[in-house]
């Protein structure tokens, strides 16, 4: 077996050694032999036949141990023409060395022109500890942009480690397949050193030929995860994918699409990787059946029984088609509604970066007022323009059912968020046992808390995306828009004007049920930790002054002529409100999709409080408990069972089940079940929730330090 050396004496071991790629020829010296004899180091330089171009690279002793990298710490100096050029270059990379070790070396290579692309790849993922390949490449063909992050233009890919057969390996010596080549030979070094944690720079020419720039250790945390385990976990999520890749009754669509942030936004509510508790609630009050008895009850298609959230080896993941086929309205006929849910799925799939905001670019799922132009897009798709006259007409008779002043669905959640709130004082103050006051907590947070919650935000959505078309259509400005959505009142601003009016006491009792991770029980509440979260002023500050800058912002106004075009507007596009009505439900509706969630978190958090509490009780740490599936707690509920055992035997299975999760990386959309184990992480692109701007300090958290916020779910 071979040793790692320094990066001059690991690439002399590995050059013309290597059957998928290349070593570049190396001139070394020490610093020591500069400074004793520099004309013998030039002389041997000028009788190089390559030394026409070259690169000159640090070769530190420091560099490349098992310890430390120290990349980019020291000096390297390329495209260096000439002797004059040769020994300026020498001379700036010996003054980068640091610890005047004379037995420094320095590496001289001939500089590769005519890179096509060039990156880092890891034989490990030094995020998770999983048995991959990780690779980050620019395909601007710099040999420095991803090892100086200066990368604009690069690309991630991971593949998990498989055996490949010498028989394959035969056949893809000649394969123009990149990455293909570059994972042979990434497994080629692994066997030639005898270990698995590589750090490899490397570079395609453009012959197609793949160069090894450098081989060094990666410095890793902890273990690398026990590839068989991962490889079983791996191949039943790739056949549970696969089963589902066919048509299946009462869901319309011919494939199945899965991803982390498409509808209801598990990447952001409970995180990636998820430990039991987050991810059970999360089922339990939301993805299993609620969401889809508030989109029934709001007349889109039926799909109660569908569970909206799945999870690949416990990260969790949306069924994309389900949810499609659930922003269909119910009165459209079934042979155009499965044409629709196709088309959507195949404007996903071509456009896979918009997975986290399909609704806003790919589906149509409410009427706005620049709906009848922005649907024409349809025709480019094979429909015809009575079918699209069918959705036109169902979309708008679901959006008048839903925003209807006097009898609007939004209006009846509105008043039940005010039960919940009732009935959680009446649970909380009875003499109920623990376990039971989790139940109903639960079971109220969903009949009374998720349910309309998700009402309003199904109003809400149509809300901002009317008042958006209103832009669109030129009848307000981007202006107008945000006057008005400064003059909405959200908890968020509630929050901030309470901080500087209310006592710490009256705030921390009004506020104190929120925390950061609003299903995380590691996640402590405001009353549990105030000063974590705030920092109370000794003296309360001048309101009068914000009120003063409040009243300097443009009041949202209608002109005489925006009221016309409005009127019109309503009139020619059959939508049941007036101007006023509509205004009012724009308006309401958003704030009272936070106040929803204002309150049904409540319930929430107090489930997760008692939770802890019983889990203390019983000699469990909050952090172990954080590995309890919810229903273990609802089978307690209907029967004797033991508290203790009950609670022991759901953590540890939770653990278990976390140990393999948290080593295992998906992509955050899965189109086939190729992409299991091999993908490229798509480009993401910016989400811009304000048009303002800020500059400030960075303030750096204290370990198991939170910071105060309030979003989410």
């Amino acid at each position: 077996m071979n040793r790692l050396g320094t990066k001059a004496e690991t690439l002399r071991k590995l050059y013309q050694k290597m059957r998928y790629a290349e070593v570049l020829p190396q001139y070394v010296f020490t610093v020591k032999e500069w400074k004793e004899d520099p004309q013998k180091v030039k002389k041997g330089f000028l009788s190089l036949d390559w030394n026409k171009n070259v690169i000159v690279r640090s070769s530190s002793l420091a560099e490349d141990t098992d310890d430390n990298s120290f990349a980019g710490k020291y000096e390297s100096v390329a495209n260096v023409f000439g002797e004059k050029a040769f020994c300026i270059a020498v001379e700036t990379v010996v003054n980068s060395y640091d610890d005047e070790n004379d037995a420094n070396q320095l590496l001289v290579q001939p500089m590769l022109s005519d890179v096509q692309i060039c990156g880092v790849a890891f034989t490990v993922d030094p995020n998770t500890m999983g048995n991959y390949y990780v690779i980050n490449y620019d395909e601007r063909g710099s040999t420095s942009a991803i090892t100086s992050g200066t990368a604009t233009e690069n690309r991630l890919y991971y593949r998990f480690k498989q055996q490949i057969s010498e028989q394959t390996r035969i056949k893809e010596i000649g394969s123009t397949d990149r990455m293909n080549r570059l994972c042979l030979a990434l497994q080629e070094l692994e066997e030639f050193f005898g270990q698995d944690n590589l750090d490899v720079e490397f570079a395609f020419a453009a012959t197609g030929v793949l160069y090894i720039l450098q081989v060094r250790s990666l410095y890793i945390h902890g273990e690398i995860a026990n590839k068989e385990k991962q490889r079983g976990e791996l191949e039943r999520i790739q056949k549970k994918i696969g089963r589902a890749q066919k048509k299946k009754p009462f869901l319309c669509g011919e494939k199945a699409l899965y991803s982390v942030m498409t509808d209801w936004n598990p990447a952001e509510m409970i995180g990636i990787y998820p430990k039991a508790l987050a991810l059970s609630l999360y089922r339990e009050i939301i993805t299993d059946g609620v969401w889809a008895y508030q989109r029934d009850n709001y007349g889109y298609r039926n799909l109660r029984s569908f569970p909206l959230m799945v999870d690949f080896g416990g990260l969790p993941y949306i069924d994309v088609r389900v949810s499609f086929n659930s922003f269909v309205p119910a009165g459209l006929e079934e042979e155009l509604s499965d044409k629709l849910v196709n088309y959507y799925l195949d404007r996903l799939i071509d456009h896979p970066t918009k997975h986290d905001k399909a609704e806003f670019d790919i589906v149509f799922s409410c009427y706005t007022f620049d709906l009848p132009e922005r649907i024409q897009v349809l025709q480019d798709y094979g429909f015809t323009a009575l079918e699209i006259g069918k959705i036109i007409s169902a979309l708008r008779e679901v959006t008048n059912n839903i925003i209807d002043h006097k009898n609007g669905l939004w209006r009846k959640d509105y008043e039940k968020i005010h039960i919940l709130n009732k009935r959680y004082n009446d649970i909380v103050e009875s003499d109920l046992e623990k376990i039971e006051k989790i139940y109903w907590l639960l079971e109220d947070c969903k009949r009374y808390g998720t349910l309309p919650f998700a009402g309003l935000a199904r109003a809400a959505f149509i809300a901002v995306q009317m008042l958006r078309s209103l832009v669109s259509s030129g009848i307000i400005t981007t202006l107008d828009y945000e006057s008005f959505m400064s003059e909405v009142n959200t908890v968020s601003s509630d929050m901030n004007a309470d901080f500087q009016a209310l006592s710490q006491e009256v705030f921390i009792k009004k506020y104190g049920h929120l925390r950061p991770g609003t299903y995380d029980i590691m996640s402590p509440r405001y009353d549990e930790a105030p000063a974590l979260y705030f920092s109370w002023p000794v003296e309360k500050k001048n309101t009068k002054k914000m009120d003063d800058s409040i009243a300097e912002q443009k009041v949202f106004r209608l002109s005489l002529k925006q009221l016309e075009m409005l009127k019109q507007q309503l009139r020619d596009n059959g939508l049941a409100n007036d101007i006023l009505e509509l205004m009012d439900f724009i308006k309401t509706a958003i704030e009272g999709r936070e106040y929803g969630k204002f309150a049904f978190t409540r319930n929430l958090s107090m489930a997760l409080k008692l939770i802890g509490e019983i889990g203390q009780e019983e000699g469990l740490s909050k952090e172990d408990c954080a590995f309890i599936n919810i229903r273990d707690i609802y089978e307690l509920y209907t029967s004797a069972g033991n508290v203790h055992e009950s609670f022991l035997y759901s953590i540890q299975r939770g653990k278990r089940d976390y140990e393999i999760k948290r080593t295992i990386t998906l992509p955050p959309i899965i189109v086939s079940p190729e992409d299991v184990m091999q993908f490229y992480y798509p480009d993401s692109e910016a989400n811009y929730i304000t048009s303002n701007r800020t500059t400030g300090t960075i303030c750096v958290l204290e370990e198991g330090a939170y910071m105060c916020v309030w979003g989410g779910v």
